[in-house]
């Protein structure tokens, strides 16, 4: 069966089968015991919002299913995408441990489970269980350093160019290889990944079209795939 999302049905924490070496997920059986008994379960479709950035924080959500965007937002209506959020990670944790308002808005990019965790309870977790005290700290150091990763890209790179090879060869990580070619999916519209990139999608719109032509990457659908990866490497280097 599946839910109403379309979604397998959900699991306890202690039997999931989606369950990682991420963070929460890893936590001990005894943990894991006391987090199941205080989480809700939620299912949300595509394009659903999770938290805005501004809102108070209510608690955390555990990604289990899909896919999550992080943008932060202009006054004036422009968005940023600081990065896309994968199972097994946690969003709201800075600001309900800092207990201060979201600092971005999270928005579903697919159907996803999220199990929720209501402040009170959270602090109460942590303050009665070292390991999770130790994953969250952990959690919130690799969101730094993604944060930096991100200005870094940004603000260092020189071109357009430069920016959306970085970019791809990131997405790339975990993408199948064979003959020296990366296979992997990216399910990302030129304006998400202009957003990603600080760029326009005019902007992406042109340059992949110029790496398609130099046969260094090209696009099938929701496919990226990377001919030369040494290429993108050197973008990225000048």
């Amino acid at each position: 069966m599946k839910s109403s999302s379309g979604l397998p049905p959900s699991e306890s924490c202690l039997s999931c089968k989606q369950r990682s070496d991420e963070f929460f997920c890893n936590l001990s059986q005894e943990s894991l015991k006391v987090l199941d008994q205080m989480k809700h379960v939620t299912h949300l479709p595509a394009r659903a919002v999770i938290f805005s950035e501004g809102q108070s924080p209510r608690g955390i959500y555990m990604l289990c299913q899909g896919q999550a965007k992080l943008s932060v937002s202009s006054r004036g209506g422009k968005t940023f995408i600081l990065r896309i959020a994968e199972p097994g990670e946690i969003l709201g944790l800075h600001s309900v441990v800092a207990s201060r308002p979201y600092e971005l808005t999270a928005e579903t990019m697919q159907p996803c489970q999220l199990n929720f965790v209501s402040q009170q309870d959270f602090l109460r977790f942590l303050k009665d269980h070292g390991e999770a005290c130790v994953r969250a700290a952990q959690h919130i150091s690799r969101d730094c350093q993604d944060a930096y990763d991100v200005v870094r890209t940004i603000g260092l790179s020189t071109s357009a160019s430069g920016k959306v090879a970085k970019f791809l060869l990131t997405s790339a990580t975990d993408g199948r290889v064979k003959d020296g070619v990366i296979h992997t999916k990216l399910a990302l519209t030129h304006d998400d990944i202009g957003q990603l990139t600080g760029t326009s999608r005019e902007t992406i719109t042109r340059t992949l079209g110029e790496f398609r032509k130099k046969n260094i990457v090209e696009l099938k659908g929701s496919v990226l795939i990377i001919h030369d990866k040494s290429a993108l490497e050197q973008l990225v280097a000048t």
